[in-house]
């Protein structure tokens, strides 16, 4: 197989000469899309379509592949996934050698995701490699177990999550069903980096391939498996709780759907309605544009059902089913949107209380976070007595501690892991976050409160009496072009080389992620401990060219906290607008 290096980013000439080598070869490889093949004819005299198609290729993190579905090196299709799909099959061949390999592949509802995850598996088959496909979709947590229960090599996970219905995504688990660390995911891109994207590729015809054995259905059993696994995860034990209250879900046209419904329903709630118009998947996601719950304009269809129903929560999962959001209704009848700061103390509380409770609470107990997610959930954990691990951002890294204790016979020591971006996990049954875990523990929780007469976000309060009122924010700057990133870079430095003021709060200590210190990745990130227990995260953003920035800030009240955060923040809009 000859193996070609080809150039990263394009201009002028070089995107014409790309644009005419996929015109000329898109119907000949082992992958063809006869929708690409049209497209790239409609393309022809379009200068500005084809600069944005071709001028780069598509990048590969650790988070796998992301973007806009369409012809194109720059693009989603058949021949960027089958080219992704090559590079993870030369890679693990090259770790393992000719012997018996395999891969778990799943996909969820959006466009083209079982086209783009059979591609994956016929390239898999020709390379030799066993691959096991999920007969219909599954949210990303099942394909997390799936690896881990089959004792795959890998796993791949065709979805963009949470992204506008235009894009689709190529996401890479390694064997422990862990999203690929950074060194992993360098090794997989060196070896896309020598592929010419159509003479380099192997694939085998679909159903060849399944009459082989190459291309195996996943049983099942394994789906059943993952259902008691996530019941499995529920804390309340003998407490009472009132399963009866109304609830509103909505998947968002997604993969939760079956998965959500059925948990709870064999956990014994008895009253959920579901959205009708986001009940059934649909990539083109009608009412919800960007099917993401962490925005209002997502959950505003199940807030008005919610009030029709008069539920005592919202609950919505995004397409891939590994985030949730949730809306609690107020004394006044309104619907409140919890942030995932909030949703995941809470949820940190109750697994606390209730194992305590219940006596099920590990001799040594670990917790994880993200080190941009709020300090409230250092204090709730060192009250109950549980060691909380701050990791880099990303669920990644919180799988990667639970693989880490499973090693020393420890797993069972995990409780509880949660982002500020809505991703949460109770157990060490996979090695992501877990929409329908979450949801589950979520619901249970409401019924508990519910149950003693307070609502969520009364029991927030008590949290907030107790350890202070916590304002969690993000900032984004935008720094577009070389420009841009010059000036991003030179920002970081002067936050690592300056002494910056934050006002009241004075700086308390300063942890450079660069350094790779408390055992983490470097990373270009930067945190100031600040006076009473807030902090401050500025990072470089992994796929946007944005500066990141993130803020936790305590007060006695919300408007001693939200007057603190508004200082802090022109502080540092000052300080980088310089």
């Amino acid at each position: 197989m000859i193996k070609r290096n080809i150039p990263l980013n394009r201009s002028g000439k070089a995107v014409e000469e790309e644009y005419g080598k996929w015109l000329q070869n898109a119907e000949k490889g082992p992958v063809v899309d006869p929708d690409i093949i049209k497209e790239l004819e409609e393309m022809k005299g379009d200068k500005a379509k084809m600069e944005e198609a071709f001028y780069r290729d598509l990048s590969f993190g650790t988070g796998g592949l992301r973007g806009i579905m369409g012809a194109g090196t720059n693009r989603m299709n058949v021949y960027t996934v089958a080219k992704a799909s090559q590079g993870l099959a030369d890679y693990i061949l090259g770790e393992k050698g000719r012997q018996e390999i395999s891969i778990a592949v799943s996909y969820d509802s959006r466009i083209n995701s079982q086209l783009f995850a059979g591609t994956a598996c016929r390239v898999f088959a020709a390379n030799g490699i066993k691959a096991y496909l999920f007969p219909r979709l599954m949210p990303t947590p099942c394909l997390s177990f799936a690896v881990r229960q089959l004792k795959c090599d890998a796993g791949v996970m065709v979805t963009a999550s949470h992204n506008p219905k235009e894009d689709n995504g190529y996401k890479v688990y390694d064997r422990d069903g862990c999203q690929i660390t950074i060194e992993t995911c360098s090794r997989i891109y060196e070896e896309m980096a020598k592929l010419d994207i159509f003479d380099d590729i192997m694939a085998m015809d679909f159903e060849e391939a399944q009459n082989s054995g190459k291309i195996v259905y996943i049983s099942q059993d394994v789906y059943e498996a993952f259902i008691q696994a996530v019941k499995d995860q529920s804390v309340l034990g003998n407490a009472r709780a009132d399963k009866g209250i109304p609830i509103v879900y909505s998947p968002l046209n997604g993969t939760g759907l079956q998965p959500v419904l059925r948990v709870l329903r064999e956990c014994g709630f008895t009253n959920i309605t579901v959205v009708k118009e986001q009940e059934a998947p649909d990539g083109n996601f009608p009412t919800c544009p960007c099917p993401n719950p962490e925005m209002r304009e997502a959950m505003a269809l199940g807030i008005r059902y919610a009030r029709e129903k008069q539920a005592a929560m919202m609950v919505a999962t995004d397409p891939d089913c590994d985030r949730v959001g949730i809306a609690v209704r107020d004394s006044q009848g309104e619907y409140v949107l919890l942030s995932g700061n909030e949703t995941g103390v809470l949820l940190l509380d109750y697994i606390c209380l209730q194992r305590r409770a219940d006596g099920t609470m590990p001799e040594t107990p670990v917790a994880a976070k993200t080190i941009v997610t709020t300090e409230m959930g250092e204090w709730i954990g060192a009250d109950y007595g549980v060691k909380m691990i701050n990791v880099l951002t990303g669920f990644k890294f919180i799988g990667e501690q639970i693989s880490i204790l499973e090693t020393a016979n420890r797993a069972e020591d995990f409780i509880f892991g949660f982002e500020e971006s809505y991703g949460y996990l109770g157990g060490s049954y996979v090695r992501d976050k877990d929409g329908v875990g979450a949801a589950l523990l979520i619901c249970e929780m409401c019924a508990f409160y519910m149950a003693q007469g307070i609502s969520l976000l009364d029991r927030l309060e008590q949290l907030r009496a107790r350890y202070g009122f916590c304002v969690n924010s993000l900032h984004s700057y935008r720094f577009p072009g070389k420009t841009g990133f010059e000036k991003m870079k030179k920002i970081m430095e002067a936050f690592r080389e300056t002494q910056v003021s934050f006002g009241r709060r004075k700086v308390e200590r300063v942890i450079d992620y660069r350094l790779g210190i408390q055992g983490l990745p470097k990373s270009d990130v930067v945190k100031f401990i600040l006076g009473d227990g807030c902090s401050v995260v500025i990072r470089p953003s992994g796929t946007e060219p944005k500066l990141k920035v993130y803020l936790s800030v305590r007060g006695k009240n919300r408007k001693e906290a939200e007057d603190m955060e508004t200082e802090i923040a022109a502080l540092l809009e000052g300080f980088i607008g310089k």
